[in-house]
């Protein structure tokens, strides 16, 4: 159920991020609440919301430096808030550092297309695909 349910809220911000290039807030919290729901059902009453807002708050500190230096947009990390929260605080750590190689991996060959089309690249990346790839991945 939490794999299906990541699935789900990261295939809506994909989708999002790749046609509009933002991630709406109305995904975010809709990820947020389906994560309260999934880590009191996992967890029960007394430890589900710590679990959430342990991992809503390692999502979003972990990618937070990579927005204040400008390599990442606000979406971005709101949606790994989202997911910390349906993963819990250690599961998500795991997805950060996948989500990173994931990341870099796209990114070269995002660039590696363009150098081939002999085009400028964009001026960003969307990020969301590897936010996704990276949580799907650390249920492994």
């Amino acid at each position: 159920m939490q794999f299906i349910l990541c699935l789900l809220v990261g295939l809506v911000a994909t989708v999002e991020d790749l046609w509009r290039r933002r991630i709406s807030n109305c995904t975010v919290l809709a990820g947020l609440a389906v994560g309260l729901a999934l880590q009191i059902a996992l967890r029960g009453w007394m430890r589900g919301p710590a679990a959430w807002l342990g991992g809503a708050a390692v999502g979003f500190g972990v990618f937070l430096i990579f927005f204040l230096a400008g390599g990442m947009g606000g979406g971005d990390i709101k949606l790994m808030a989202a997911l910390g929260a349906c993963l819990g605080p250690a599961q998500i750590l795991r997805a950060a550092l996948i989500t990173a190689v994931a990341g870099a991996l796209l990114a070269c060959g995002h660039l590696f297309w363009n150098w081939i089309r002999r085009r400028e690249s964009a001026p960003s990346i969307p990020y969301a695909p590897a936010i996704l790839i990276g949580s799907l991945l650390s249920f492994l």
